[in-house]
């Protein structure tokens, strides 16, 4: 029987993780070191003999790009991609575009710490009336302005990604299709707790590498069954 296959990739390098900059949803292009790690992440695959059928992904370019540079390498560029403002980034508010070690020396470490690590504080809110509210961004003129984010904590983000996982990609996998998601750190350990069943404290420790892929089996309940990193 066809076994029930999920593969999730945190995208490669952008070029503000070099930077050691908050991202969020700021739509930044991929490093160089980015863009081998897409490549690499694509010849493992390969090299196992992985194949999906369909591509959940963000709006957001690093993302995209990391998909594009994976499915040009496996020759699977012809399979529906589908591209959702619910996989991007959590929004880190103000401290977008801030070097994380600037923001410490502002800010203090302790604050910091809690707006990073903390399950259920959010950073600053930008205003909406700010040039880098999503709202005024064309590529979320589709969605409603009341659940575009101004800053989230891991549990905002959890609640927007989750909607999205029980509507659109656990009927697929149900179908037995195999599916790639190419997201982000946040928005991959929010679904990564929900699969786990991982408690509030311990999701806070988990770090997704970029670029690394980790393939999920699962039983005919959609359960984990095994999960490893390539």
């Amino acid at each position: 029987m066809k076994k029930i296959e999920l593969i999730l990739i945190r995208h490669g390098q952008s070029v503000w993780n070099k930077l050691n900059k908050f991202t969020g949803w700021e739509d930044v292009n991929l490093s160089k070191k980015g863009k081998k790690e897409a490549k690499k992440a694509a010849k493992l695959l390969l090299n196992k003999n992985f194949t999906f059928d369909l591509v959940f992904t963000s709006l957001l370019k690093r993302a995209i790009y990391t998909t594009w540079i994976i499915l040009k390498k496996l020759n699977r560029l012809w399979i529906p991609v589908y591209k959702s403002w619910r996989l991007n980034e959590r929004h880190y508010g103000l401290l977008q575009g801030l070097n994380k070690q600037d923001t410490i020396l502002k800010y203090g470490k302790d604050r910091v710490q809690e707006w990073r690590r903390s399950y259920k504080i959010a950073p600053p809110k930008i205003n909406i009336k700010d040039k880098s509210f999503p709202g005024n961004d064309p590529k979320y003129f589709h969605v409603e302005k009341n659940l575009l984010p101004t800053s989230e904590s891991l549990k905002c983000t959890i609640n927007r990604v989750l909607p999205y996982w029980n509507k659109f990609i656990l009927p697929e996998l149900k179908k037995r299709k195999k599916i790639i998601i190419v997201a982000h750190g946040n928005s991959l350990r929010a679904l990564i707790k929900y699969l786990h069943h991982i408690d509030e404290k311990d999701i806070l420790k988990l770090d997704i590498p970029t670029g690394r892929p980790i393939i999920y089996e699962f039983d005919k309940n959609i359960q984990p069954v095994k999960f490893f990193y390539l």
